[in-house]
């Protein structure tokens, strides 16, 4: 099978350094949303280093080890449901990434930030580019992409010892069969979005 490679930057200038950032659970019903801000070694490519949605978790591990080996500097962080109900998901994840690309610029000084998607308001007036789809084009954000996505999915792991119920070992907080069914016979628990999951609280009997 042909190896497929992600382009090692968006810049052509080896000596920009870009960071790259993404994040997990954006659409799930339970826990955090996750980012990650990552700088790869300048040309470094790897066939595991790729959008981690696409990784089955055993490829998963072996790129995260590959991108925690390598990473000239990296943070993660969890934005709390607290936060994403306070204000609203897009402002948690926009905040998450602040927060990380700070964190990543005391420790390394970047030029260039590459977002996946197409939502960000900029950091400390450092050039940017959003690009849609773009944990499956560049290293940075795969590299981040993955770094997201593990720690989330330990966290979640985590978390659903106390609520075997609801399957968050294997659905990481997403809206499975299960984890509905659960919510709609249990209700929900500290760690769900209120805002998410209440649609599936309002019974019809409950209406009259």
């Amino acid at each position: 099978m042909r190896k497929i490679l992600l382009k090692s930057s968006l810049n052509e200038d080896a000596s920009i350094i870009e960071v790259g950032v993404d994040e997990a659970g954006r659409g799930a019903l339970a826990g955090p949303v996750t980012v990650a801000a990552c700088i790869m070694p300048p040309g470094f490519q790897h066939e595991l280093i790729k959008d981690s949605k696409i990784l089955n978790e055993a490829q998963r591990a072996e790129a995260r080890r590959l991108v925690l080996d390598n990473a000239l500097a990296y943070h993660v962080e969890h934005i709390p449901v607290e936060i994403i109900e306070s204000t609203n998901i897009l402002k948690a994840t926009l905040t998450g990434m602040e927060k990380c690309l700070r964190k990543v610029h005391e420790k390394v000084s970047f030029d260039f930030i590459l977002i996946d998607g197409d939502q960000f308001h900029g950091f400390a007036g450092i050039p940017f580019e959003t690009v849609v789809g773009g944990d499956n084009l560049y290293v940075p954000i795969a590299a981040a992409s993955i770094l997201a996505k593990t720690e989330r999915d330990f966290l979640m792991k985590e978390l659903s010892k106390d609520y075997m119920e609801y399957g968050w070992g294997s659905n990481k907080g997403y809206g499975t069969a299960q984890h509905r069914t659960a919510i709609e016979n249990g209700g929900g628990t500290k760690h769900h979005r209120d805002s998410f999951i209440s649609h599936m609280l309002t019974k019809t009997s409950n209406l009259f």
